[in-house]
């Protein structure tokens, strides 16, 4: 079997009506792109359309994409198919005019048999129509966002995913790996192979191997099955992720007739009330962020090397698992956590049956979810990364015995392809109890000691979507989650999992061990600002597996619901001032621990302290302009209006607070070496310590101490003098593909390389050599600026520029700003033979 990518040569155009061919004005309008490649993002984005709202405001659109390539004469006696990762949405697929395949589903892998529609000696095209709607409560993209591939078999090959490698038996001395290994035969004549499985080690060394004769009728598939031992295994965890590799070769006497690698991990998994969750035997608790499946600067484009380097910043701050909110994740994202050691919760869809927006994938369902289903769990089951399938996010219909129905024959659809890995539900007790809930709360019915009179309780207004409604009920939600409605409404939809899945719903942790002393919970979305009480219930409840927070990476869409608006801010619309998505020209979400850039916020340092991963102190400081000013809005998804700076040019000696994170007893702050104070840490100051001073350039030091002695320190120094740039690759050498990208971070900075932060400015890029700028912004979440042009301006003195490989050869980023000396910084892109480092 020849596996290769197919996301070359294409072109692509926003998808023109009908009556433009007879217009002569079909063929206008091309623009040659690589895939993945994200149609959404390039669009002028329009601030009076609120529907586009969720989107970022960017408009939804049909697309169209067309390639030509050409199919040898020998192909005839061989099966071509094509494969689509991801296509947002409803993908219809034309081979020289004609329909070969379709998918509605906008995250599920599909095929198309291309063999019957052919020309073989000859150029053929491939036409992919696409189009997105109001269908998304988030950012989309749209188009082929994935990968694609063509894949080449004989009639008697391997199955498309038809090795599977399970470690049903392991221990310190051996471990027993199930290889299933599915070969068909599609040729008329009945043929007997031997197929060989090798279990090959990090170093290249074989292991493990048998060899087996397989007979396969004409037209049939079979299967073989088998049992291998590796001694002494090296196992795969979090802190050691140590991978295997199946080598399965299917010969017929001296002749190789297909062949396959498929990396795994050997490891075991257990989970339990008493003792928690369990890989090879030692706890784990989940240190979790939910991401979704944009790449910010790029769009939905879904490059290898963003995935990984993605998963390298989410494991460098101290995250151990990823929620893939809400659809199945890609498959370079998955390797990267194979190789990187992260878990993975992979999630089926947002909706079932309901809708939560116009013409979202509730009206395709109830037909598609089976196939879904499959596609999820065939793409992740050789992943040891991958721990839960997570069937639903805050399903309405699990409070409803249609819908207990339906998610129990997701459950058992799931555990029939794969019951080796734990099956839950995000469940949202809000949306689980529906109208009845806000009866209850207007008559006094959850056992608060107040209740809202003037709301919409009271009123009986429910209207808005599930974050609306958590907002306007902020501070009586978690009374409200221990209602009896939440307990029987969600008692049936809870039982056929085998972890729950607790969005917001950490109120119940404890009350829950009591009624339910079996459930095993996870909390599958959490908020940001409540990390140090829940990490608590995390630790100290063994029932209640891990965490995980929204969101761990910010993303576009759902624009600024993590904003914080003061009382001098121009007023806002009704719905942003309930809290939920922010007017134009809000474009990101503004709740993640990391920027849109990958850059660390300084939530993400409060939370690996929180996790006990970080002794150094960490000083947020709040922005100096606002010292004083009534916050007129900050939802349950805002952190602190803050940074990680000592730079306020015209601020000096102006008051400014200072909040210094810290699990030491206690802190103390100096300012050019003078003591502003000491003030309690820890957690029973939920690890923060504020200071109230004022700003003096120079240096700010923040010392913790615990029992009298120090354990660690930071400072900060003002930048001073001229601002320069500041560039940096993160890699010097790419691999000349479509798979690869160099990600060049650039920043304000002095002499000294102390940030400019109050110093933004436009920056401008230029290629040159075999690359292109594949996307270039800020971390801004209202820039008004799009991501593919050559010039952005900095935010909080930083950028992003992305560069795509197009062929071998030197490139050189040069970056000018005004009043800054120009910067060039050079890396080199190789073919992938000579490619070395990991992507």
């Amino acid at each position: 079997m020849i596996r290769r990518s197919f996301n070359d040569g294409w072109s692509y155009r926003r998808k023109p009506d009908a009556f433009q061919a007879l217009l002569g004005r079909a063929n206008d309008g091309w623009e040659a792109v690589r895939l993945p490649h994200d149609a959404m993002v390039c669009r002028e984005r329009d601030g009076s359309d609120a529907e586009a709202g969720h989107r970022g405001y960017f408009p939804a659109d049909g697309y169209e994409y067309t390639k030509t390539f050409f199919v040898p004469v020998e192909y005839r006696a061989r099966r071509v198919t094509l494969e689509f990762e991801g296509v947002y949405r409803h993908a219809r697929v034309y081979l020289n005019g004609d329909l070969a395949g379709q998918c509605a589903s906008g995250y599920s892998t599909f095929r198309v048999r291309a063999d019957h529609l052919l020309r073989y000696g000859a150029d053929n095209e491939v036409r992919v129509e696409a189009r997105s709607q109001d269908d998304s409560r988030w950012y989309s993209g749209g188009g082929i966002y994935r990968d694609t591939s063509i894949i080449v078999a004989d009639l008697l090959h391997l199955a498309l995913d038809g090795v599977r490698v399970t470690t049903p038996v392991v221990d310190d001395d051996l471990a027993i790996v199930v290889v299933a290994t599915e070969i068909q035969n599609e040729s008329a004549v009945t043929r007997t192979v031997e197929v060989a499985s090798e279990i090959v080690d990090a170093d290249g060394e074989v292991v493990a191997r048998d060899v087996a004769p397989v007979t396969v009728f004409p037209g049939d598939e079979a299967v073989l099955r088998q049992r291998l031992t590796v001694v002494g295994p090296r196992l795969w965890g979090v802190e050691h992720p140590y991978l295997y590799t199946c080598r399965t070769t299917v010969t017929a006497g001296s002749d190789r007739l297909d062949e396959q690698a498929t990396p795994f991990g050997i490891r075991s998994l257990t989970v339990d009330a008493r003792r928690g969750l369990r890989i090879n035997g030692e706890p784990v608790k989940l240190r979790g962020a939910c991401i979704h499946h944009d790449n910010g600067v790029l769009g939905a484009a879904t490059i290898d090397r963003a995935e990984w380097r993605r998963v390298e910043i989410l494991k460098q701050a101290g995250f151990n698992a990823i929620r893939s909110a809400h659809n199945p994740v890609s498959r370079a994202l998955l390797d990267a956590c194979d190789q990187l050691g992260m878990l993975v919760m992979d999630e089926l869809s947002d909706v079932w049956t309901r809708s939560k927006s116009a013409h979202d994938y509730a009206d395709d369902f109830a037909g598609q979810w089976e196939s879904d289903v499959r596609a999820m769990v065939t793409k992740d089951v050789n992943h040891p990364c991958v721990v839960f399938y997570c069937i639903g996010n805050e399903i309405p219909e699990v409070g409803t015995a249609p819908g207990a129905v339906l998610g129990r024959r997701l459950a058992e659809k799931v555990r029939e392809l794969d019951g080796t890995r734990f099956v839950t539900n995000a469940v949202n007790g809000l949306l689980a109890a529906g109208p009845d809930l806000f009866s209850v709360m207007a008559g006094g019915g959850t056992g608060s000691a107040e209740k809202p009179s003037a709301d919409a309780a009271s009123t009986g207004d429910t209207t808005g979507d599930v974050n609306d409604l958590m907002t306007r009920f902020r501070e009586f939600m978690p009374t409200l989650m221990t209602s009896e409605i939440v307990t029987t409404r969600t008692a049936e939809s809870m039982a056929y999992l085998d972890v729950a899945g607790y969005n917001y719903l950490d109120s119940r942790y404890q009350l829950d061990r009591t009624l339910f002393p079996n459930r095993v919970i996870v909390g599958t979305e959490t908020y940001p600002s409540d990390i140090d009480r829940n990490w608590r219930l995390v630790q100290d409840n063994s029932h209640v597996i891990g965490d995980f927070t929204w969101t761990g990476w910010d993303y576009l869409g759902e624009p600024g619901i993590g904003r914080v608006e003061y009382q001098s801010d121009p007023e806002a619309s009704a719905g942003a001032m309930l809290g939920h998505q922010g007017p134009y020209p809000w474009l990101a979400a503004w709740c993640g621990d990391i920027d849109i850039t990958g850059h660390r916020r300084p939530a993400s340092y409060y939370r690996e302290i929180v996790f006990g991963l970080r002794a150094e102190p960490f000083i947020a400081v709040h922005r100096p302009e606002r010292y004083g000013e009534p916050v007129r809005l900050a939802t349950w998804w805002s952190w602190s209006d803050s940074l990680a700076s000592w730079s306020w040019d015209g601020r000096e000696d102006k008051p400014v607070r200072v909040d210094v994170y810290s699990a030491a007893d206690e802190v103390e702050l100096l300012v050019n070496g003078r003591s502003v104070g000491r003030a309690p840490a820890g957690e029973k100051n939920r690890f923060i310590a504020a200071f109230d001073t004022v700003y003096e350039p120079g240096e700010l030091t923040a010392v913790a101490y615990a029992d009298g002695h120090e354990t660690g320190r930071m400072s900060l120094r003002s930048a001073t003098g001229d601002v320069r740039l500041d560039v940096t690759v993160d890699r010097a050498r790419i691999t000349a593909d479509d798979r690869d990208l160099a990600f060049v971070a650039v920043s304000l900075v002095d002499a000294e390389g102390n940030l400019y932060n109050t110093a933004d400015r436009r920056v401008v890029v230029e290629v040159a050599g075999p690359g292109v700028l594949a996307g270039f912004g800020s971390a801004d979440p209202r820039s008004e600026e799009n991501f593919f042009d050559t010039i952005r301006t900095t935010f909080d003195g930083r950028a992003l520029a992305v560069i795509r490989p197009t062929a071998p050869g030197a490139i050189t980023v040069t970056v000018t700003a005004d009043g800054c000396p120009p910067v060039a910084a050079r890396l080199e892109a190789v073919p992938a033979s000579r490619a070395e480092e990991p992507r």
